[in-house]
């Protein structure tokens, strides 16, 4: 087996990596345009990528072919057994210097073709430039040692998700890099937020810190590929944005003592009522085609889904976390045809994989079980249409809403038949009755009930403003007009909407 050795460098002159380069029988080098590669001075003899960063006509083909030089030098080496670094004297290898942590996707291919050619691959460990910035940055006591460091390149800022994390964003090699990166910055920190810019020292080894504001980071007199911003943790009231992560520090801030009585003494209970009023508003703002106010209701609901989650976080039942953990492994359970080998032709097919993964999810091994999962406290007429849509789904259904309809004549005379008899109950009864046959008419014409019933209602509303409106303008009102009167200005009412 023959080996390959790829040493990462940072802002770190660290001479036993460039032993190991020393000794190999192949040197390569990602690139000579570089800085700290000319820093380490490193002999002649050794092979750079950068031909293949000119040719290659995309990432992908650059990646492979950067594995496959790589690779192929190593099959050309032979050795009489593997042996570890430690005792690497008369040990032949290739070895490879690599800028930074190495490509993940280089580092992929060069396993699947190692793996191919029975080559080692060994990575040696390192101090990254975000790290030795960061190192520089606590010598001069600009940062707290006990912060969170996370490490992100320039062009994966996408990755940002929470703020109180101290952020270290490398390969800012420009002041075009630095202006992005400011620019998406600058949507989760406040523009005077105070950062550091950290630059590799002249001619060595090390960094100098620059203390300046995020919206003067595209200012610099002068940029390097090694270059490091460290981006503080900020202060919550200050952020001009916020992550879902902000959300439950405020809302667990909230529910500590020293915090706000009222939302300390709330309970699944007493939210129930406001948790069904925020749904409401945002179909509502959905009804209106508002997106302003729709972004606000969906947040009003989502504040509801974080008081009900931080409740059960003190309780250590559960967390936001692992809410969102299980709706993201249900929805990926439930779309084989997206993340599965599954074949779907149209969304009916979807709906109907997804009834039957449902009932294994949930072991509902009979339709009174599955029933038993509609909660009663739906509004009525969606849970006698998710009732209905249960019994349908094994076959007890009518053929057609045209089959159905004449049981809601057989249900409305069987109330006028209760009218006449006057007995509440029973008025009742059949008033259920008669809803649920018209749900069922609804259903088989694939018409939503409740959104049939709203519609009905604000049709019936704006035609009784126009109403009231005319009677108004012909000087009467209500109160003193027949009902015939009243039905003649809400036909001209109707006919003025139609």
């Amino acid at each position: 087996m023959t080996d390959l050795i790829i040493i990462q460098i940072g802002a770190k002159d660290d001479p036993s990596a460039k032993a190991v380069f020393d000794r190999a029988e192949a040197r390569f080098v990602q690139t000579t345009e570089h800085p700290f590669i000319k820093r380490l001075g490193l002999e002649g003899g050794f092979t750079a990528m950068d031909d293949l960063y000119s040719d290659a006509e995309d990432y992908d083909e650059l990646n492979r072919a950067i594995a496959g030089r790589l690779v192929e030098s190593a099959e050309f080496i032979s050795t009489e057994g593997y042996e570890s670094l430690n005792t690497a004297e008369g040990r032949k290898y290739v070895a490879y210097i690599t800028l930074g942590r190495i490509n993940p996707a280089v580092l992929s291919a060069i396993h699947d073709m190692a793996d191919a050619g029975s080559v080692n691959v060994e990575v040696l460990p390192f101090a990254s430039f975000a790290e030795c910035a960061y190192a520089a940055a606590l010598s001069y006591g600009h940062l707290a040692a006990e912060e969170l460091l996370i490490e992100l390149p320039a062009n994966r800022l996408s990755a940002i998700r929470d703020t109180a994390a101290l952020h270290a964003i490398t390969e800012i090699d420009s002041a075009l890099t630095a202006s992005e990166v400011k620019l998406t910055l600058s949507e989760y920190f406040p523009d005077d937020h105070e950062v550091y810019f950290a630059l590799p020292v002249p001619d060595g080894f090390g960094y100098e810190i620059k203390t300046r504001k995020l919206y003067e980071i595209d200012r610099m007199s002068a940029y390097d590929a090694a270059s490091v911003l460290l981006v503080p943790p900020a202060d919550e009231l200050t952020l001009p944005r916020h992550s879902v992560e902000g959300l439950m520090r405020v809302m667990h801030r909230l529910r500590a003592p020293g915090g706000c009585p009222w939302d300390a003494e709330q309970t699944h209970e007493s939210l129930k009522k406001t948790l069904l009023e925020e749904c409401y508003e945002v179909i509502d703002a959905i009804d209106r085609d508002d997106p302003d106010d729709l972004c606000e209701e969906l947040g009003d609901l989502l504040l509801q889904i974080a008081f009900h989650a931080e409740i059960e976080e003190e309780r250590a039942n559960f967390t936001m976390r692992d809410v969102a953990t299980g709706i993201t492994n249900k929805m990926i359970y439930r779309h084989p045809h997206v993340f599965g080998t599954v074949h779907v032709e149209n969304s009916d097919e979807v709906l109907r994989n997804w009834e039957v993964l449902k009932k294994q999810e949930k072991h509902q091994e009979s339709v009174a079980s599955a029933m038993d999962s509609v909660p009663k406290s739906f509004p009525s007429l969606l849970r006698a249409y998710k009732i209905q849509k249960k019994a349908a789904d094994v076959g007890f259904d009518w053929s057609s809403a045209e089959e159905a309809l004449p049981k809601v004549y057989e249900e409305a005379d069987e109330v006028l038949s209760a009218v006449k008899d006057g007995e509440p109950a029973r008025i009742e009864d059949e008033l259920g009755d008669l809803f649920f046959a018209a749900v069922n008419v609804a259903r088989l014409k694939k018409v939503d009930p409740d959104l049939a019933l709203t519609a009905a209602t604000d049709k019936f509303e704006r035609r009784f403003k126009l109403t009231e409106k005319l009677i108004s303008e012909d000087g009467k009102r209500f109160e003193d007009m027949t009902l015939p009167e009243m039905d003649e200005y809400w036909e001209r009412a109707k006919k003025e909407l139609d």
